[in-house]
């Protein structure tokens, strides 16, 4: 079995619940693939400072970023080429601040939208599962 894992930066509930929803039934499509995830999920940017950025061999395969946080702090404090840009999905509400994403280097940005949350996953999770396959070959 392969584990992908996956770091989640957001502090909403209810998004962390579509994002996981559709993880869920990603990770129920590739039981044949012997695939599997591993969440991990942090609401304050603090923890981002304090834990994740002092990490000596991060090895998240994915990294879903929003901005925001509900200490009014950002998640952008994450250092993203020591965890590699190519990880990275942009994930605000805010266009502007998936453009500052931009510029720290991801490149991959799918807007987060209340009012169409149905659509961010679908969006999202056909993202991941891009990063998963590159081709026929599998994360490492």
């Amino acid at each position: 079995m392969e584990t992908i894992r996956i770091l989640i930066l957001e502090d909403d509930l209810k998004t962390l619940s579509v994002i996981t929803g559709g993880l869920f039934d990603l990770e129920e499509s590739l039981f044949d693939e012997r695939i599997n995830f591993a969440i991990t999920v942090f609401s304050e940017y603090k923890s981002v400072e304090n834990y994740l950025n002092l990490l000596k061999d991060p090895d998240f395969d994915v990294i879903l970023l929003d901005r925001d946080c509900k200490l009014a702090g950002s998640f952008h404090a994450i250092n993203v080429v020591k965890f590699g840009a190519d990880k990275f999905i942009a994930i605000s509400t805010q266009p502007e601040y998936n453009e500052a994403a931009e510029k720290m280097g991801v490149t991959r940005i799918i807007r987060k939208d209340y009012e169409r949350l149905d659509d961010f996953r679908s969006l999202l999770i056909k993202e991941i599962s891009q990063m998963i396959f590159d081709g026929d070959k599998k994360l490492s």
